[in-house]
């Protein structure tokens, strides 16, 4: 893959739902102060990636932070998160597909949901047994075409603001200080905004993990994170401060979708449509990078001998196909049991690992940390480093725990948080015995 498949792959995987429907629960949470929110999350996740770039331009691997995980930490360690992440995707791909189907079966009267998430659970199978560069080709489009929606998005935004729009009286900016202030809530706001906030992030860490399949990793992983930060941070925050500009930050219509009620107040004509259609673009786009992912996560944990030998495979093309398919297994039977069960499986499984981005930000970071200063002790010379090194490394620790103290005040973050330790222990107990158990046999650990 070239640096643009890298960027765009980021961007698809990062930008979705989160974005264009789960920031109008911020904004209400915080109100227009969510730009504050925003700008912290927006640092953590800078940072992080920082660190991952530095890790992976030193050893490209489709384990990415598991393998880092593993040289730092131990081998249950680095089995732990990558079988974590791996079940963060697979459960988050069914999850998209069931989004994607249900928004088209609203917009096309007589379609199955089912069949629906079936057709695209089916279609970005086959797009991701092609070759990596087809691949790679396929999601920079599509992730295009969302970044297309959001460029446009904020230039009818900035239009509009500014008085520019034809017969539509401008907002000005009272919306920003009136019902009670930038800061209607006072910090406590901005905390819970920060939550929502942080989630809407995760997904960007897949860059790290496509540098394997990179030509001149060393090269282009700095280039394509480099892109993807200030990107993201762009786009998000520049459509936020459209979004809280134009309408007022209590307003019913953002529970329903930030965007579509932003362009409704500037009379764009058949703006629900429009938006409808972008939704599911980003939905299926994210669904397609994060198979990606999940596929070369179980792969890499096949090939050290943390999962079957059988999914470290590959076909003729170079593609693990066999972890493909394992991967979209579990995505096709998550999709059956929301089918079956639409009011309580998925919940379920999304809560269990919803907030599996702060585990794996933060095992990245410490696992940065000590590599760095191995490194350093070596005397390794890094190509791409972390800024101000350890300080800010120390403060992304700290940022990030921050974040977790937050969770644990709030009622649903803080089951979240539960579900996701839970599972996490589960995973890395289970790792900590199959070891335990192979040193027993007389097997040798790679």
């Amino acid at each position: 893959m070239r640096p643009r498949h890298l960027v765009f792959m980021s961007l698809g995987s990062a930008i979705g739902t989160g974005l264009f429907v789960g920031s109008g629960a911020g904004i209400q949470a915080a109100g227009p102060a969510v730009l504050l929110s925003f700008l912290i999350a927006g640092t953590m996740v800078i940072l992080v990636m920082r660190m991952m770039g530095e890790m992976a331009a030193a050893d490209p691997s489709s384990g990415a932070f598991s393998v880092y995980a593993e040289k730092a930490l131990g081998r249950p360690a680095g089995t732990t998160i990558g079988w974590l992440w791996w079940l963060q995707l697979v459960i988050v791909i069914a999850a998209e597909a069931t989004a994607a189907a249900a928004i088209v079966a609203s917009m096309w009267p007589g379609s199955q949901q089912w069949l629906l998430a079936l057709v695209f659970m089916s279609l970005f199978t086959a797009i991701n047994l092609g070759g990596v560069a087809s691949f790679g080709e396929f999601e920079y489009w599509f992730a295009l075409l969302k970044v297309l929606a959001i460029v446009a998005f904020l230039a009818v935004g900035v239009t509009f603001i500014f008085g520019w729009l034809p017969n539509v009286p401008a907002p000005g900016l009272s919306n920003l200080t009136g019902n009670g202030g930038f800061m209607p809530h006072g910090w406590s706001g901005v905390g819970a905004g920060l939550l929502l906030v942080v989630f809407a992030f995760g997904g960007t860490e897949i860059v790290a993990v496509a540098a394997a399949d990179t030509e001149e990793p060393e090269t282009n992983i700095a280039k394509a994170i480099t892109s993807v930060v200030w990107r993201i941070l762009v786009f998000y925050i520049g459509s936020v401060l459209v979004i809280v500009t134009i309408l007022p930050w209590d307003s019913e219509s953002l529970s329903t979708g930030p965007f579509v009620a932003a362009l409704a107040e500037a009379r764009v004509p058949g703006a629900d449509v429009v938006m409808a259609v972008v939704i599911v673009v980003a939905l299926l786009s994210a669904l397609n990078a994060n198979l990606y992912g999940a596929s070369r996560m179980v792969f890499s944990l096949a090939e050290r001998g943390r999962a079957p030998r059988a999914l470290a495979r590959k076909g003729a093309s170079g593609v693990p196909r066999a972890a493909v398919a394992a991967s979209v297994a579990f995505g096709f039977l998550t999709v059956a049991l929301n089918y079956l069960y639409p009011e309580t499986v998925l919940m379920i499984l999304l809560n269990l690992v919803g907030s599996t981005c702060l585990v794996v930000w933060g095992v990245s970071i410490v696992s940065q940390i000590i590599l760095r200063r191995r490194a350093e002790s070596a005397g390794v010379e890094l190509r791409f480093k972390m800024w101000a090194f350890p300080w800010l490394s120390y403060f992304a620790l700290a940022l990030l725990a921050g974040i977790v103290v937050l969770g644990f005040l709030d009622p649903a973050v803080r089951i979240q948080l539960l579900a996701t330790l839970a599972l996490t222990c589960a995973l890395g107990f289970a790792a900590w015995l199959m070891d335990r158990s192979a040193i027993k046999s007389g097997r040798q650990l790679d």
